[in-house]
Parts: C-alpha cells; structure tokens; sequence
C-alpha cells in the first residue's frame, strides 16, 4: 500500500513544482509568480484527472461482474490518488493567497507574511473553498478508508465508474485559466464551456443514476427499485456524493447562461441572477 502513495507523493508536488519553475524561469516565457502558480496547480489537476478517467475507464470495462470481477488498477491508483486531494488542497491555498496579494491586500511584503495577516488569508480560502476542501477531505478520510478496507475486493466496477467523474475536470481548469486571463468572450471559452457542461452532466450529475442503473440489470431490478433493494447507508454515501455535483453543475449552468447570452440583451430572468 504504501508504494503508490510515496509514489503519489513525489509525483503530484514535483509536476507542480517543475511546472511552476519551467513557466517561471524559461527565458521565452519568464511569468510571474502569481500566474505561475495558478497555471501550474491547474495543470496537475489536469493531469490527475486524466489519469484518474483512464484508470477508471479501464476497470470499470475490465469488470464484466460488476460486484465480484476485480482489476489490480482499482485499489493502486486509489492509494496513488491520496496524497493528490492533500497537495491541492496546499495548492488551492498558494493560489488563494497569490490572488490576494494581486489585489493588493497584502501591504508590503514584510506585512504580507505577517502571523495575522496569513491568518486571515486562510479564513479567507476556508471560506471561498469550503466546499471543495470539504470534498477533498472526505476523500482521504472517509473514501479511502471505506474502498480499502470496507469493500474487502469486491464492487470495482463501481469503483472504475466513479474515478471517470474526473472527466470534466480539464474543461474545469481550461476555463478558470481562460477566465483568469480575460478570454471569456473568445470561441474556445465558449467550446470549452460547453464541452464542461455536456461532460459534468454525464460523468458527475447522471453517474449515479447509471450507477443504480447498471447495479439494477446485474439483479434484474427497476431502475425505481433499486434503492429500496440495496442498504440504506450506500443510499445515504450516494446522496452525499451527488449532493456537491448537483450544486457544482448549477454553478456552472448559471456561468453558461452568462456566457452564451447576446451582449446587449435584456437583465436577466430573477432565476438567472440569483447569487
């Protein structure tokens, strides 16, 4: 077990700090810190999340018996995945804090590493991110744990489905750099838009639908009966699971209608200006 998270461990932190050193000190590019870091952490996502949708892609089309068929690739890469939700939640922090200092809410540097003013930057991301670095905690604390010990081998083919969610998270990234760079009126913010829209919905929001689905054809069940069939504390964990995606993907439906409206159009309906 151990292996794949010492290897998560230096994977994850040494792409980001090779990434974060390439952008700043090649001669053609030389960015600034701030952009740096922030493309950098979004690139390991990216990275993470391609890595995560292959793994799961394959065993999930591995596991021809969706309870018992296990493929070696479910429990290494979860173990491998590990130590990614506590790098990021590190990252996610280092971008918070450069966003803040852009904004000039730090003083000067002396006054920016000041005890309190670094704690009040931290209230700051607990609270703009307190849903993500909620997931991510869930992650390692509760999931991990669970799909190690409590599955005892069994279930991979749900495993391999639900690392596929990570689809949508390139298109995630792509757009918050676009974003951050003032590109959202250009054609690939609009494509990209859409493809993180169509790919959220599918690999996030109707995953679990598929999921009850897909548990219902191996027991010859309805789609309906299914939660009435299975224990309710795996009912509980799905809701809590799709209870974020659900409120992420409204996020992001709220963006799209922004981003697709004409210029020059009337307000928007109450529904669509709702913060």
């Amino acid at each position: 077990m151990l292996t794949p998270m010492v290897a998560g461990g230096v994977v994850f932190p040494g792409l980001f700090l090779l990434s974060k050193n390439a952008l700043q000190r090649l001669p053609q590019l030389r960015w600034e810190e701030a952009d740096a870091v922030t493309v950098s952490a979004r690139l390991v996502s990216s990275v993470q999340a391609v890595m995560a949708s292959t793994a799961g892609y394959i065993v999930s089309t591995s596991c021809k018996h969706i309870i018992d068929d296990q493929h070696w690739l479910s429990s290494a890469y979860t173990q491998f995945a590990v130590p990614y939700f506590i790098y990021d939640i590190y990252a996610m922090f280092l971008c918070h804090w450069h966003k803040h200092q852009v904004k000039g809410h730090g003083g000067d540097e002396g006054g920016a590493r000041a005890p309190g003013n670094t704690w009040a930057v931290a209230r700051g991301y607990l609270h703009k991110e307190f849903l993500m670095v909620l997931h991510h905690a869930v992650m390692v604390l509760v999931c991990f744990p669970l799909s190690v010990v409590w599955r005892q081998g069994k279930g991979d083919f749900f495993l391999g489905s639900l690392l596929m969610a990570e689809v949508s998270t390139p298109f995630v990234c792509l757009g918050k750099i676009l974003i951050q760079y003032k590109q959202q009126h250009t054609l690939l913010h609009k494509v990209n838009g859409a493809l993180m829209l169509l790919t959220f919905l599918c690999c996030r929001v109707l995953l679990f639908p598929y999921l009850y689905w897909a548990y219902g054809r191996h027991a010859g069940l309805p789609l309906l009966a299914v939660p009435l069939a299975i224990p309710a504390h795996i009912n509980l964990g799905a809701a809590l699971l799709l209870a974020p995606q659900i409120y992420w993907f409204f996020l992001i439906c709220r963006g799209a209608c922004r981003l697709f409206r004409p210029r020059g159009s009337p307000p928007p309906s109450p529904c669509q200006t709702q913060d």
